[in-house]
């Protein structure tokens, strides 16, 4: 009996140990017998994913909203009233509201489905002493797996024998290139990324071949633990969307508070509980700013549109707004960071140091002289034979090849491979040119119990090429070349000093060697490179780093946003890109690997990550801990990553930033956006975009709540005066819903202001109302009171006509409030700038006068229109009365300079 699927660490556990424990054969696997009891007992290898909420349910959840439950009660008790006008208007707008919410919503969480597919594959198990292909879901635990190149892994295997086995594990552990496998027992407190004798569920293997048992399937592979972490993690709340509850919730108790008090107030003064609720009603619809939800969503919706326009999708509306607060970026290294494309750096051949520009599998590039005078850099083969031979050993000692496809060129095989092709094709060869001259003989592959490969080649001498580690070769070699090609003996102390200095800066070295065999060679075996190599040189890589993530890391500094690199790679790669890049701004850059953090106790942990700017070797279960940790400090955490391995963190992060190109399928659905040119440098202009999004919304609620302000202190104080009302509740949601709406929205096609990006990040932390905007909704409301008042109570005493008053008061608040809009926009104050000579930022006038244009049209149609005064109880106005309307927006200049002033002087 197989024991019950745990964490048990079975890269730990022997060989025989593992086959024991799972009751199984290697040779001859399970019976077909034991395999159905067992798929009976386990279940099929496949993820289970909890489906999302249903359209109907999340669509009534749109209604869950403090201020929309004053508006269905008001509706509600209108409909009782018999008052259906009132109350199917009133409905309406909560309508309205709920499908702008249902449409904002992302659709649902489709991460765990797609962790489902990214391991569903064919796999070849021995069963009954016979190899069949077997579809990965019917695979139990116990089973004997083989996999060779270009398999995906079906399940996590304890692997038990293996031939030339490499596999990439990137999507899953970070590590760039493929990990070299073994058999051997590795100690209990391996790092996952270290783990070589084991291959996990959803990797591929890049070479050779294996053989393996399935020691975990379905939800308790490393996969199936991160769809699990995703299935728990709470889908946190933003900023913005922290404070709209909070207003909502404020707004709701004061709103409830100044109706009662207004229907007590007129109870006690005699006037009839039926009229004193027609002025409570009025007064909570004039206090509850309708048209907000809309213009929020319209706003950050053309967010979506500009950042879109600049390679980053949204795939959740706050997200946009979040951008904007956010405090600190942790960034994945490969992919992100990098080209996620080896590439030669640096050479070492004759004693000389070559320096090798270009990036990535493009043979674009040259290779150069390492001096610091330009007219000695430029070479030829002709004059460097050690370098053109170290080269042809690169290129012949190699089992991959490049394709390209448009512009873009990829690897087929082992990345460090490409990367030598490479190099060889920016001095002019051909793989298939040079292999015709010297065609392969014979070959050793890779073995990680040697550390290198080997390849004989006809030529006149045949020779051997060589290519593996520093530490397998050297010591093989007894003679080396000098810069004119000549054989000399070896000194090993200056290659092993260029080793020391290439590896300090990050570079992956690879050393490469010759021998010079008979004619009548035709094979090649171990003992023929036991000694007598000669040395040709060293090839130091690296996966470099994007020139245009540099840029964009110096511009979230400017930004004041930390940037931090969390990746499973190597500590020393990873602080050495860290360094290129300039993470640590000026000062050192300070490195943890996964290992210590998991020894550190929680207070250490927060430390650790309020300090380090590199996180090397980390864990995917780590990465989320770290953005929780940050969190916890008050951070807001935008995380990027490409690889299952990111899912949960993505998840939980603030904002969640995913490659769109190189990403999985598991990242995309886990995050908030998706970079589609997989360049750090978009989430810049995305942090950019973000800002001037908060910015554009500040100048909504400014424009917004001030006619909230304005006609709920008209309602309030008339109904204490006992006064007729000014204004009536259905004009009321007219203003809120339709006028201000109209108005409101080219607010959202604003420009970037100026030096958006030297400014600190939004303070999540800050009220959405802050003092300064406290103090200008004050100030404007008390103006638009004064207004609504006084232009009422003068035309009902001229005219005698209260529908012609109120719809005087309506007209002349809607003309103020065009000056009013014009003093917030950038329009206004490119005007102002300009009259001072001074620069002034870019404005968007179509999008404003198009607006105003569109709102005097409405404001025409609600006052002049027979249909509009019956259902809005309003009256025609003649052009004189037009004019009068007109009037009020002159002294609104001078108010609206006001508030501008007196926001700059806080």
């Amino acid at each position: 009996m197989p024991p019950k699927l745990t964490n048990h660490p079975y890269h730990a556990v022997s060989d025989q140990g593992v086959i024991e424990s799972f009751n199984t054969n290697l040779e001859k696997g399970l019976t077909a017998e034991e395999t159905a009891r067992r798929y009976e007992e386990y279940g099929p290898n496949e993820l289970e994913f909890q489906p999302g909420k249903p359209a109907w349910l999340r669509f009534l959840l749109q209604f869950n909203q403090p201020l929309l439950y004053i508006l269905l009660i008001a509706g509600l008790v209108k409909a009782l009233l018999n008052s259906w006008t009132d109350a199917t208007v009133i409905w309406g707008v909560t309508l309205i509201n709920a499908i702008i919410g249902f449409v904002q919503e992302a659709k649902a969480e489709g991460a765990i489905a797609s962790l489902a597919k990214a391991v569903t594959t064919e796999a070849i198990v021995i069963r009954d002493g016979q190899n069949y292909p077997v579809p990965s879901q019917e695979l139990v635990p116990g089973d004997i797996v083989l996999i060779a190149s270009g398999d995906k892994v079906p399940a996590d295997l304890r692997l038990l024998s293996v031939r030339s086995l490499q596999v990439d594990e990137s999507a899953l552990t970070g590590e760039s290139v493929p990990v070299e496998k073994a058999t051997d027992t590795l100690a209990e407190d391996t790092p996952l990324a270290e783990r070589h004798n084991m291959a996990y569920a959803g990797s591929f293997v890049t070479f050779g071949q294996g053989r393996g048992v399935v020691v975990a399937t379905a939800n308790q592979t490393e996969v199936g633990k991160i769809s699990q972490s995703l299935q728990k993690q709470v889908n946190l709340s933003t900023p913005l969307t922290r404070k709209f509850a909070k207003f909502s919730h404020t707004l709701l108790y004061v709103i409830l508070g100044l109706a009662s008090l207004t229907f007590a107030v007129g109870l006690g003064q005699g006037e009839s509980w039926v009229h004193m609720f027609d002025a409570a009603v009025a007064l909570a619809v004039s206090a509850i700013p309708e048209g907000l939800p809309a213009v929020v969503t319209i706003t950050l919706a053309i967010g979506v549109n500009r950042m879109a326009a600049r390679n980053a999708i949204i795939r959740k509306l706050p997200a946009v707004e979040t951008l904007g607060s956010a405090t600190v970026i942790c960034s994945d290294k490969t992919g992100t960071l990098t080209e996620n494309q080896m590439t030669v750096q640096r050479i070492y051949a004759g004693g000389e140091k070559y320096k090798v520009t270009g990036g990535g599998y493009s043979p674009k590039g040259d290779i150069l002289l390492a001096t610091d005078d330009p007219a000695h850099q430029t070479i030829g083969l002709d004059n460097h034979p050690v370098l053109d031979e170290c080269l042809k050993a690169g290129l012949l000692c190699n089992d991959s090849r490049l394709e390209q496809e448009g512009n873009d060129w990829s690897v087929i095989g082992d990345p460090t491979e490409g990367a030598l092709i490479t190099a060889a094709k920016k001095m002019g060869y051909s793989k298939s040119g040079l292999m015709g001259l010297m065609p392969r003989l014979d070959s050793i592959p890779f073995e990680s119990e040697y550390q290198y490969m080997a390849t004989l080649h006809d030529h006149s001498p045949r020779v051997i090429y060589v290519k593996g580690s520093v530490e397998a070769l050297l010591p093989r070699c007894s003679q080396t070349l000098n810069a004119r090609g000549k054989t000399v003996p070896l000194d090993p102390q200056p290659i092993e000093q260029e080793v020391e200095t290439m590896a300090a800066q990050g570079l992956r070295v690879l050393a490469f060697a010759r021998k010079i065999v008979p004619n009548q060679t035709h094979s090649v075996d171990h003992g023929d490179l036991e000694s007598g190599l000669e040395f040709l040189g060293l090839q130091g890589m690296i996966d470099p780093p994007r020139p245009e993530a540099i840029a964009s890391v110096h511009a979230c500094h400017s930004a004041g946003i930390q940037v931090k690199m969390i990746t499973g790679d190597h500590i020393t790669t990873a602080k050495a890109i860290a360094e290129r890049m300039g993470l640590g701004k000026s000062g050192p850059v300070v490195a943890f690997e996964g290992r210590e953090l998991g020894k550190m106790e929680d207070h250490q942990l927060t430390q650790a990550v309020e300090d380090g700017v590199v996180f090397a070797r980390v864990a995917p279960a780590q990465k989320l801990q770290l953005v929780e940790a940050l969190q916890s400090k008050g951070e807001v955490v935008a995380m990027t990553g490409d690889g299952v391995n990111d899912a949960p963190a993505l998840k939980q992060a603030d904002i969640g930033i995913a490659m769109g190109k190189a990403g999985t399928d598991v990242a995309r659905e886990a995050s908030a956006m998706l970079l589609t040119d997989d360049n750090f440098a978009s989430i810049s202009a995305a942090v950019e975009e973000g800002r001037t999004v908060y910015q554009n919304l500040q100048k909504a609620i400014a424009f917004l709540l001030p006619v909230n302000g304005g006609e709920s202190m008209t309602i309030l104080i008339s109904a204490v005066l006992a006064r007729d009302l000014p204004i009536l509740s259905l004009q009321v949601l007219w203003l809120n819903m339709i006028n201000s709406v109209t108005m409101t929205v080219p607010l959202a096609f604003e420009p970037k202001s100026l030096g958006v990006m030297q400014q600190p990040p939004l303070n999540p932390k800050a009220p959405l109302l802050s003092g300064k905007l406290l103090q200008r909704i004050g100030l404007i409301s008390l103006f638009n009171w004064i207004l609504i008042f006084g232009i009422f109570e003068w035309a009902r005493s001229t005219t005698g006509d209260i529908a012609i008053g109120r719809t005087m008061a309506i007209q002349a608040l809607v003309l103020a409030r065009i000056v009013y809009l014009l003093s917030i926009s950038q329009l206004g104050v490119a005007i102002v700038r300009r009259l001072r000579k001074l620069p002034s930022p870019e404005s968007n006038s179509s999008a404003i006068f198009f607006g105003v244009g569109s709102a005097v049209l409405l404001q025409v149609i609600f006052s002049q229109w027979g249909v509009m005064n019956d259902l809005f109880e309003t009256a025609p106005l003649s052009l004189n009365q037009w004019l009068i309307c007109a009037l009020p927006a002159i002294p609104m200049i001078p108010v609206a300079l006001l508030a501008n002033v007196l926001d700059r002087r806080q």
